[in-house]
């Protein structure tokens, strides 16, 4: 009962903040204009500046915003207590995250699609629009090198995802192409995609799984070259291509199928967690609300702040700010479109996160599964009792999994991965899917919000460099394939680097900055929505007291890090992590300062408008764009 409880709740909350609280926001705060005249059609150029229906950017946006975040988070999160992490995912994603990302969309459509970082300049101060932009450009290496990693890992782990995830890019190419140039319906192309996936899906766990360890006789990770440096190259180098081709032809569809693909397999979970829930298979009272100390590894962080840094992705992630005025303000077709996309989804993806709280507590509480080998091939056999021999269950299952003795260190990527895709595997399980075919079904949804994150990280990482090369008068970088070539080989380059677990690892030897600095990134965020309507003379007390949490938090877990006298950075003589910490420190401490002295002049003071534009654009093309052209 208190699984149903928990899910019915939290859905029914989020569908209630959508029509009450993101509405005021929409029309007394941000006062959406469906005449205002939008970067799409100022600078549309059929590249990056594309009108685009709704239905298509929302799929885009939403598959972009939810990478792995939202699943690796919560999963790590639970060992403090499912109630903790409900709490921050419900409430952070109603009244901070989707209020984060819809500001930062409608401030960019009202500045010609600049980024935040480049809006920041001119809203503040001009000082802290190089601020800004740095700290995105060490952000998003990192993202490049960490989410190049993830897939890798998955690939390497599930090979029977490689299918499915790669055959989405031809289909992809070919919908864009018959849609915007032959001013065909997305829809019916889309749902035959969605079935040619599907189906792979089933070959994949059953017949073709694509697996480079047997194929090349490689090992998954040390010895190089492995599995998993392998397949990071082959991703960078798609997403070079994805980076550079106009929008339409693989970045809307591909994103527009995925999205119709992710909601299926979340309808799916849904309904098995409903079956499990109802027929007591599922039950999230077995699991603590909140963890006692004995339940906690002695090495581990302290929940305040650290809950907040660990939950970004389906809470509130500074780097939704990026995809909401990197790329989705430069293909909203109407101002009115961004609630739909701006707060919408940002409230799906906590029901995402939701999803994964109850998958990673009463689903694995169904039972565990491990990997075997026979003369038939790959499959799942229960995990068993060492002293009963029976199925691990309940509460013994979950605490098998979140093994507290192992320590902090134990709680991994590819171990919280596991948790959720077998969690979610046990949910499909309840409504007669077979277990390889779940867990299959959960690492693609897995894989394919990570690699959307991947590609528009590597487009957003090109505006950012050519925004900063730009400003330091630095013209070969000004140019989109020199410009992309420099994040690609930046964010290869680090994950190349020898790691933890050998070479092709190197990417994690800064995520433990990761978390922190994406907060402060939030923060940054809120603090140019805040200048924005604080120029307008509007309310800023919603927004404001969200900045205040989102720039407090993660500083106050950046100096933990640092400086803890156990495990802390300086004591431990981890230089490196110290020194990139201290600068992005510095960085936003400069920025803040900056905003704080130029607040009680800003109040009723429009900032520097924008130099007209030379011509507007001529000519349209067919499709998407022009279909998208009303409100």
């Amino acid at each position: 009962m208190t699984t149903l409880l928990v899910a019915i709740g939290s859905f029914f909350g989020f569908i209630i903040a959508y029509h009450t609280y993101g509405r005021w926001l929409a029309r007394k705060i941000f006062a959406l204009d469906k005449d205002a005249l939008v970067p799409s059609q100022q600078l549309r150029d059929d590249v990056d500046f594309v009108p685009t229906r709704k239905s298509v950017i929302f799929g885009h946006h939403f598959t972009s915003i939810a990478g792995t975040g939202p699943i690796v988070g919560p999963a790590i999160a639970v060992f403090w207590g499912w109630l903790p992490a409900l709490l921050w995912v419900v409430l952070g994603s109603i009244f901070i995250g989707a209020v984060h990302d819809f500001g930062a969309l409608v401030v960019s459509l009202r500045n010609r699609g600049q980024t935040v970082g480049e809006i920041a300049g001119r809203m503040i101060a001009p000082r802290t629009r190089i601020l800004f932009l740095l700290v995105l450009f060490l952000a998003l290496t990192v993202v490049l090198a960490i989410f190049g990693l993830v897939i890798a890992i998955i690939f390497a782990n599930y090979p029977a995802t490689v299918l499915p995830v790669w055959i989405s890019m031809p289909l992809a190419i070919g919908i864009g192409y018959w849609s915007y140039q032959r001013g065909g319906n997305l829809l019916v192309p889309s749902i035959l995609a969605l079935l040619v996936i599907y189906g792979c899906v089933y070959l994949g766990a059953y017949y073709m799984p694509i697996n480079f360890s047997s194929m090349f006789g490689m090992e998954l990770t040390g010895s190089f070259p492995n599995v998993v440096i392998l397949w990071t190259f082959v991703l960078l180098v798609y997403c070079f291509a994805a980076s550079v081709l106009p929008v339409w032809l693989l970045l809307q569809p591909r994103d527009y199928i995925n999205s119709h693909q992710l909601v299926v397999a979340l309808l799916l979970l849904v309904t098995g967690l409903l079956v499990a829930a109802a027929s007591g298979q599922a039950d999230l009272a077995q699991i603590p609300a909140i963890a006692d100390t004995a339940s906690i590894p002695a090495d581990a962080p302290p929940m305040f702040p650290f809950l907040f840094i660990t939950i970004a992705c389906g809470a509130c992630s500074g780097f939704h700010c990026l995809v909401s005025s990197g790329t989705s303000s430069k293909q909203i077709a109407c101002e009115t479109d961004a609630q739909y996309v701006g707060y919408g989804a940002m409230l799906l993806e906590g029901g995402l996160a939701v999803m994964v709280i109850l998958a990673c507590c009463a689903g694995v509480g169904m039972g565990l599964f491990e990997e075997s080998d026979s003369t038939a091939g790959t499959e799942w056999v229960a995990t068993r009792s060492p002293e009963t021999g029976e199925q691990l269950v309940g509460l013994e299952a979950w605490q098998t999994r979140y093994d507290v003795g192992a320590g902090w260190a134990s709680f991994q990527l590819k171990q919280m991965v596991q948790a959720f895709v077998e969690g979610g595997a046990n949910f499909l399980r309840a409504i007669g899917i077979p277990l390889q075919l779940g867990i299959t079904t959960v690492a693609v949804l897995v894989a394919c919000f990570a690699a959307t994150t991947l590609d528009t990280a590597t487009r957003l990482q090109r505006y950012v460099i050519q925004e900063l090369a730009g400003t330091m008068r630095v013209a070969p970088l000004t140019n989109k394939y020199m410009a992309t070539g420099l994040a690609v080989g930046l964010g290869g380059l680090l994950a190349m680097l020898p790691g933890p677990a050998g070479p092709g690892t190197g990417g994690l030897i800064l995520w433990p900055l990761f978390g922190a600095v994406n907060q402060l990134l939030a923060g940054m965020a809120f603090m140019v929505t805040v200048f924005y309507l604080w120029r307008r003379s509007k309310p800023v007390l919603f927004a404001l007291l969200p900045m205040l949490l989102m720039l407090i938090m993660p500083a106050w877990a950046m100096l933990w890090q640092m400086f803890n006298a156990e495990s802390g950075w300086l004591p431990k003589g981890n230089y490196l992590l110290l020194a990139f910490g201290a600068v992005i420190m510095l960085l936003q401490i400069w920025m803040v300062i900056e905003a704080f002295s130029m607040f009680p002049r800003a109040k009723g003071v429009l900032e520097e408008a924008l130099p007209p534009l030379a011509a507007k654009p001529a000519g349209a093309l067919a499709g998407v764009g022009a279909d998208a052209r009303s409100c």
